[in-house]
């Protein structure tokens, strides 16, 4: 299709047509509405299946059904409907089930609003159902990434059998810019763990129940290694000027962007700033981090939440280095010259 002007929203569609995704169930919700929308259209014009739930908790579930079936499956939300996934999405870790779940986050708690914010990180990067389970997680800073990352993820969910995360925030979602399309639609082919229905998979049994302690324990240490492996194999991430910089912002989604802003305004000042950007929050680099903290680099944190990036970014270093934040709520995002006059402000500090 070559390069469109389109929103973050609409990427993520032709990312996952891409990607080989082949049912897409949705409720539609503010500010990730128009990523069903443009499915309802999309899918069923290139051969995929559409259907719109009842509620997010139907929608969970027939995710799981469909991917019990060997369907390349897929939804998106934003919080309140995320928190409704909740048991569906612990459902599915236990059977080893992979999907594919974008979460566009809404200002909260509670109904909140409509205006983006990063407070969903704990409920998605811890898990946010019940038991001991993770799931991947990424995190877009663009339109273009959201496609990419929405491609590619199919893959890494039927690689490893989990849940993948498209974390991102209405900003990004509702953000138009140049989006390159390219390469062949990608196919699963059948999956020999699967229920097909069929003689071949008769014997398959999709489930996340086990009564018997010795065989649930030794369910959740295979989880667990799972879990390993993808940590070592996923970390993604994404310098900017850091290897001179004292003082290094860490942001993704929409803070990203405006700390981006914020470093060549500082660098153009003669300051030693960087940007590092984790593109996975979950496995979050954690040797990154150590690494700046041994170095004694000043990290802050920049995010649209009360600190939860910032409190795992503060366990990776330990106490090694300083860890600021900075954070806002409600919708409300910095700006570039709040950022700026903050380093400013601090560097002042250090050396009065």
């Amino acid at each position: 299709m070559g390069i469109r002007l389109m929103k973050g929203n609409d990427a993520v569609v032709f990312g996952a047509l891409m990607g080989g995704c082949t049912h897409f169930f949705g409720y539609p919700i503010t500010p990730a509405s128009e990523i069903a929308q443009q499915a309802a259209y999309w899918f069923p014009l290139a051969g995929r299946h559409f259907l719109q739930a009842e509620s997010e908790v139907s929608v969970i579930n027939m995710l799981y059904g469909a991917s019990s079936a060997g369907a390349r499956v897929m939804t998106a939300s934003s919080g309140p409907g995320i928190a409704l996934m909740g048991e569906g999405l612990s459902y599915m870790a236990g059977a080893c089930l992979p999907a594919v779940v974008v979460d566009m986050q809404r200002s909260g708690p509670g109904l909140g609003n409509i205006w983006p914010e990063q407070s969903d990180y704990n409920m998605v990067v811890k898990g946010g159902g019940h038991g001991d389970y993770r799931t991947i997680v990424l995190a877009p800073y663009s339109a273009q990434e959201m496609f990419e990352m929405t491609m590619k993820s199919f893959e890494i969910a039927d690689r490893y059998r989990m849940t993948v995360f498209i974390l991102s925030d209405a900003y990004i979602g509702q953000m138009m810019e140049q989006v390159s399309i390219e390469g062949i639609p990608s196919e699963s082919g059948k999956k020999d763990w699967a229920v097909y229905a069929d003689a071949q998979s008769r014997s398959n049994l999709i489930t996340s129940i086990y009564m018997n302690i010795e065989k649930q324990s030794e369910h959740n240490r295979k989880l667990q290694k799972t879990y390993e492996k993808a940590s070592r194999e996923l970390l993604e991430f994404e310098h900017v000027a850091t290897e001179d910089a004292q003082v290094v912002f860490v942001a993704y989604g929409i803070c990203a962007r405006i700390c981006l802003s914020a470093v060549r305004s500082l660098r153009r000042l003669g300051l030693k700033v960087g940007l590092f950007r984790p593109k996975t929050l979950w496995p979050l680099p954690e040797q990154e981090i150590k690494q700046f903290a041994a170095a004694k680099k000043t990290l802050v944190v920049v995010e649209l939440s009360s600190g939860m990036l910032a409190s795992d970014i503060s366990l990776y270093a330990n106490g090694a280095t300083e860890v600021l934040h900075i954070g806002s709520f409600g919708g409300a995002t910095p700006t570039v010259t709040s950022l700026v006059d903050r380093i400013i402000e601090h560097i002042g500090d250090r050396h009065a």
